[in-house]
């Protein structure tokens, strides 16, 4: 099982968006997945054991834990490129 968090910034409307899409894709691909939600700034304090950050905002911190930036799920733009992203993460 792998562990995915997708954070925003501020409330959670943009990353239960990217969190949805995210269980869809794994779903799809047959790849069993847990997916929660937090704020950015929450992201220090629950990375441990998390297979994979995807933010709805910007974020330069390294977690020690791959980061994809899923901008794409909101916007529609480069969406096959961000899905790759995290398929990538996902299969390792």
């Amino acid at each position: 099982m792998k562990k995915v968090i997708v954070a925003c910034g501020g409330a959670v409307a943009t990353s239960t968006v990217a969190a949805n899409k995210i269980r869809e894709l794994a779903k799809r691909e047959g790849i069993p997945v847990e997916v929660s939600q937090c704020r950015v700034n929450e992201l220090e304090s629950k990375k441990d054991g998390i297979d994979l950050i995807v933010t709805t905002a910007k974020v330069k911190k390294d977690y020690g834990v791959p980061v994809v930036h899923g901008v794409a799920f909101i916007s529609g733009v480069n969406m096959e490129a961000t899905e790759q992203k995290i398929l990538d993460v996902l299969k390792k």
